[in-house]
Parts: structure tokens; C-alpha cells; sequence
């Protein structure tokens, strides 16, 4: 099988999950025979082109990526917008309580850049020129930006399209979603011969946001990689509480720090450690001072590589608190790291995992309830740790290559 790939991120260069799943799918697509053309794109005027071409030519001498080629385009596409509130620093010293901030922090506009549409066009234009020189039996493309491409390619070459979502614009921006972004997800299910949903939670909204027949939708679950480390629970005098990940409307950053100040009304022995970046650092920052827990919360800023072991080898309890999360493979990391995890019930990977607590992402006094019975009980906290790590075990990234062969197949046979 020769698949024509498509997206915006490869490690070691990522922001979000979508660069882990793509290297977690590819790599095991390789493994079972799968050829593959990954189509990126790349500023050449960017410091990190030249060391993201270079990690791409390294990923081939290894044998792991042995059926893996890599092709770049010139762009400066890039994956996560920038978002500007529409309450201002001064409305947030005079806001008086969690809920009125909550109300207000919810309230903003997607800037995605003047030219990301172009650069869309753009990317679509070199890739469709890229497809019509090279020899694959499907196109499969993650996410939005790359969907204009992979439809574009296919009515080139006559080939199969399969669109992969790993996260719609509803997951990002609420109920205010940018139009034409919207507009583009739904012309790629539309015309995609074969959709695939990274959860039934996102294969809902597929259904009812889009209008897309359930039956065009199949569901793949993420993996993780079999490198945590298990550990043994050690009782310590400071607890620590981690979120990690984009510190973005959809993650749910503000109800970690709400839920925080909860927390820290019934136990002063705890840190919380917040290991991300996004547009709403600074005002996460802010709330946190405003509430006056600011000497209790620690941000690391984005963290990659032996450093993201490392705070998870610190943390007594993970938290994801996400407003929307299409799955949420940093829970599975967490629990590969023996980390007890409080997932939101918003959140793909809750629909699969008997071995975690879960929350609504708006009951922050319920998620503070919760993180405190962890903290306080040693046993609940060995029981999830350790029941959580056997249970991720389960997740295996070749379990989804697996399906993803099988769905190859059936569009080439449909098509």
C-alpha cells in the first residue's frame, strides 16, 4: 500500500497532539509494509526549516522510517491561530468572582492571520504539483488546512481521499467558530471518499455539525508509546497536580486554576504546575494572581522531549480539564507514567478509559473535590496509577495502523 499524506507537523518540531499522532501512525503504518509520501509544509526562511528537513532525512536512515519520504513546501502554514479576547486586562482586575471571569475569559474572537488562507491556496497548489509526480494508491490528509490539497490531488490523479479529524473547528472556538474555516472541513468530509474520526465524541459532531451520513465516518482511537516509565508511588509532603497541554480556550486552563483555588481552601501542600503555552498564558497567569494562588501555580512553559517525562515523574494526579478534546493522548502518557488521571467527560478518550475520574469541565467544584480525595488517599492514588498504567497498554499505535490498512482498502475497492 503507498499512502500520500498530508499535514502541518512532524516531530521533532510539534505544538499540539496531531504532530505525536502522526508520528505514532506513521511510524506503525511502516512497520506493517505501508509506503508513505508525507507532504509538510516548511518556510525556508524559518530558522527551524533547515532542522525540520534535516530530523525528515534523519527519520530515513532509520530503519523505523524506511518506507517513509518526506517532502516540504515552501510555507509559513502553521498549525494554531493566535486569539484576541474581547475583555480587556482591566475588565479582568475588576471582575469579582470565578464564574463572572469564567463568563468573560469564554468570550473571544479566532485570529487566524490575514494570509492563512492564502497559504492554504498555496499549499494546495504545490501539493496537488507534488501528487501528480509521484506513485500512491490513497490520499490521506490530517486536518483542515491540508483538506484542499488532498481534494485537489484527487481529482488530479483520480485517487481515493480519506479526510482524518482530529479536531474541528467547534472543538476550537465553541459555538463561535470561524465561517470559512468550518466551511473548509465541511467541503473536505463532503468530498473525501472516506472520513476518519479519532472518537465517537468527534465522530458526533462530525454527524450532526456537518451533515455527514454516520455510515461515511469510521472511528480510529489514538495510541501512545510504549516508553513511560512505571514507577513506584512515593508519599511526599507537597503533592503536585499537572496540566499539560496548549493553554488555549479549549483545553480548559481557567477551570484548572478555579478548581486550583478550591483545592487549596482544604490542602496548603500542594503545587499546581501548569506545562504549556498559547494565547491565553498571560491571562491564565493573571487569573491565577488574581486569585491569589499565583505563589502556588508554577508555568514551564512548552516543554518536549525527556522534559515532558520528567514533570510527569513529578506529578501525584494529571489533570485535563478540556472544554472539548476530540481524544486527549496525553492522558494515555500520563498513564504510561503511572500518573493517577481527572479527564473532562468532554473528551474523546473518556469514552474508552475505565481507569480514570472524570468531570464535567465546568464543575470546578467537583474537580477540586476530586483532585483533593486523590491527594489525601494514598490507596485510591496507588489503585489509579497502577490500574491506569495496564489499561493503557491497550492503546497501541499499532492496533490503529491496523485499521487504517483496513480502510485503505476498502476505499481502493469502493473506488
Amino acid at each position: 500500500m503507498k499512502v500520500f499524506m498530508l499535514g502541518w507537523e512532524f516531530p521533532p518540531f510539534i505544538s499540539g497532539g496531531l504532530g505525536t499522532a502522526c508520528y505514532g501512525l506513521t511510524k506503525a503504518l511502516c512497520r506493517q509494509g505501508t509506503e508513505i509520501t508525507f507532504v509538510m509544509p516548511g518556510d525556508s526562511d524559518a530558522d527551524c526549516d533547515f532542522m525540520k528537513i534535516l530530523a525528515a532525512q534523519g527519520y530515513l536512515n532509520s530503519a523505523e522510517f524506511k518506507n517513509i519520504r518526506f517532502r516540504t513546501i515552501k510555507s509559513s502554514l502553521k498549525p494554531y491561530p493566535d486569539m484576541s479576547f474581547l475583555q480587556s486586562v482591566d475588565a479582568l482586575a475588576q471582575t469579582k468572582n470565578v464564574q463572572s471571569w469564567e463568563s468573560a475569559a469564554g468570550k473571544f474572537n479566532v485570529h487566524y492571520g490575514r494570509d492563512v488562507f492564502e497559504q492554504v491556496h498555496k499549499f494546495e497548489k504545490s501539493a496537488t504539483e507534488i501528487a501528480s509526480t509521484e506513485d500512491f494508491n490513497v490520499i490521506h490528509a490530517h486536518d483542515w488546512m491540508t483538506f484542499p490539497a488532498a481534494i485537489s490531488s484527487a481529482n488530479l490523479t483520480g485517487k481515493p481521499s480519506i479526510v482524518h479529524i482530529h479536531s474541528t473547528e467547534f472543538d476550537r472556538s465553541g459555538e463561535h467558530v470561524n465561517q470559512a474555516i468550518y466551511d473548509i472541513e465541511r467541503y473536505g468530509m463532503h468530498n473525501a471518499n472516506k472520513i476518519v474520526a479519532v472518537s465517537n465524541y468527534t465522530k458526533n459532531i462530525i454527524v450532526k455539525r456537518y451533515g455527514v451520513s454516520p455510515d461515511k465516518v469510521d472511528v480510529v482511537h489514538n495510541g501512545v508509546e510504549d516508553d513511560g516509565i512505571k514507577r513506584d508511588l512515593v508519599e511526599k509532603r507537597d503533592k503536585v497536580v499537572l496540566y499539560l497541554g496548549r493553554i488555549t480556550f479549549q483545553k480548559g486552563p481557567d477551570y484548572f486554576v478555579a478548581a486550583a483555588k478550591k483545592v487549596l481552601e482544604q490542602m496548603t501542600n500542594v503545587k499546581f504546575i501548569i506545562a504549556g503555552d498559547g494565547d491565553m498564558t498571560k491571562r491564565i497567569i493573571e487569573y491565577a494572581a488574581y486569585l491569589g494562588i499565583g505563589h502556588k501555580v508554577f508555568f514551564t512553559k512548552f516543554l518536549r522531549g525527556n522534559d515532558v517525562k520528567r514533570v510527569y515523574q513529578m506529578a501525584d494526579l494529571y489533570v485535563m480539564p478540556s472544554v472539548s478534546e476530540p481524544f486527549g493522548i496525553a492522558a494515555l502518557e500520563a498513564m504510561k507514567n503511572t500518573v493517577p488521571i481527572l479527564i473532562s467527560k468532554q473528551s474523546g478518550v473518556a469514552e474508552t478509559l475505565k481507569n480514570a475520574l472524570k468531570v464535567n469541565f465546568w464543575d470546578v467544584t467537583e474537580m477540586a473535590n476530586k483532585i483533593t480525595a486523590v491527594l489525601k488517599y494514598q490507596p485510591l492514588r496507588q489503585m489509579l496509577a497502577e490500574n491506569g498504567y495496564n489499561e493503557a497498554g491497550n492503546f497501541r499505535w499499532d492496533k490503529s495502523a491496523a485499521k487504517l490498512n483496513e480502510i485503505y482498502k476498502q476505499v481502493l475497492a469502493c473506488a
